[in-house]
């Protein structure tokens, strides 16, 4: 792990949890080590551990603080990161395929980008769908799946003044990440189309359509598809 000397840290994350931070910079090879710390906690905690909560650069550890003391758990990390190496299947995870409506009606960022990207909208629809993406955290809202990294000529800063509603589906672009909103809510990033996955489920095992560490590429689909699909084809509304 090239990193700082004082990397890995583990930090307190209150009476019945750990903060462990790997790294410092947002890396799509840091997954490699964060899924190894996750499956490596995971053994090593059993039934005393309560969730772990990876993300770009950190895992959080909590624990049941009645049956296993902060410092006992601090002890188990300590050793684990000494013998901590990289989960190299993570690099060749399946790649799951998102469909996605790339039109104006449901992505009213589509033309916006071309024209700061000097691209007519079907590079930027070729440019977002060409490339994989690595599922970095979750968060935001339920299912909500933070992804990485987008072409840099498709990078794009957030909106000035954030929807009050994003319809569920909706794909968007932020900077250098992607995501797809799995429900109704607010949002600032460029919407440029939709999806018809249904991204969070109660009913579904993990909840979350998408996990960190997950590959994920976005694949093209008109708009019969999408119907057929089950998508949503109602337009943005206007003051949304």
């Amino acid at each position: 792990m090239s990193q700082a000397e004082s990397l890995p840290r583990i930090e307190s994350a209150g009476l019945d949890g750990w903060m462990v931070r790997l790294f410092d910079d947002i890396d799509e090879a840091n997954m490699a080590w964060l899924t190894a710390l996750v499956r490596d906690c995971e053994r090593a905690f059993g039934d005393v551990l309560v969730d772990l909560v990876p993300s770009y650069t950190t895992l959080l550890v909590i624990f049941d603080p009645l049956r296993l003391s902060p410092g006992e758990a601090r002890t188990r990390l300590v050793d684990l990161l000494q013998r901590l190496q990289p989960d190299e299947a993570a690099a060749d995870a399946p790649i799951m395929e998102l469909p996605v409506w790339y039109d104006a009606s449901v992505g009213p960022e589509l033309s916006h980008l071309a024209e700061l990207a000097g691209m007519s909208v079907e590079e930027v629809v070729a440019c977002h769908s060409e490339r994989s993406y690595r599922v970095f955290a979750l968060g935001f809202a339920p299912g909500f799946a933070f992804m990485g990294s987008v072409d840099p000529r498709i990078e794009a800063p957030r909106l000035d003044t954030p929807r009050r509603k994003v319809p569920a589906g909706s794909v968007a672009v932020a900077g250098k990440q992607t995501a797809a909103y799995p429900a109704i809510t607010p949002g600032g990033w460029n919407l440029i189309g939709r999806t018809p996955a249904v991204l969070f489920d109660r009913n579904r095992e993990g909840f979350s359509l998408l996990q960190v560490g997950d590959r994920v590429r976005f694949v093209p689909i008109d708009r019969a598809e999408f119907e057929r699909q089950g998508g949503d084809t109602r337009a943005m509304e206007e003051g949304r």
